[in-house]
């Protein structure tokens, strides 16, 4: 098995940026953060923050402050997949939230460092509805080996609660968030 994905299957820097300019600008903002979780938990990689490694010049830990101190954003978790994804799940009120943390010098910054081409077109998040709150899952998987590009999967996927669930001591998500019909099942 290779250890790198087949270069027939890896995105064109092309393909890449108007894939990200089609769907929502959003994928820009947390793919960044999902590179930024990325270094920051794995500090042997820490020198692609010298561009040395594509990723661009930041500072991961940086980034999640920012990311957390967003207002209307109601939490942040990072993760590591078992298949070796970083993963980074943003809560935020409102797309109102959502688009602060787009605007913000700091997302600016990681946006241009990691995908220094990239050029915003029309509006994002423009199917999002401006009154359900947002969950963005961003995952990022590193390139394998000195011959493949530096970022080999980078996706961002929004989501709102949905009516039901249970839980008992605690849920995954932030304590502000509000989901119809989840019942606490803890103990009294």
């Amino acid at each position: 098995m290779p250890s790198h994905p087949r270069p027939d299957r890896q995105p064109k820097p092309r393909r890449m940026r108007r894939g990200m300019i089609r769907g929502s600008a959003l994928a820009a903002i947390l793919g960044a953060a999902g590179a930024g979780a990325y270094i920051a938990a794995d500090p042997p990689v820490a020198h692609a923050q010298q561009n040395t490694g594509g990723l661009g010049a930041f500072d991961g830990a940086v980034l999640m402050k920012g990311l957390r101190e967003t207002p209307g954003c109601l939490g942040v978790e990072a993760a590591r997949t078992q298949s070796g994804k970083s993963v980074i799940f943003a809560w935020f009120e409102n797309k109102a939230a959502a688009m602060a943390w787009y605007h913000s010098p700091v997302h600016q910054g990681a946006m241009k460092a990691v995908f220094p081409d990239f050029e915003d077109a029309g509006e994002p998040m423009a199917g999002v509805p401006d009154d359900v709150p947002i969950m963005a899952i961003a995952s990022f998987t590193p390139g394998q080996g000195p011959d493949a590009p530096p970022i080999a999967q980078i996706a961002i996927e929004l989501y709102s609660p949905i009516k039901g669930g249970i839980f008992i001591g605690g849920t995954f998500a932030p304590e502000g968030l509000p989901v119809k019909g989840l019942r606490d099942l803890t103990a009294p």
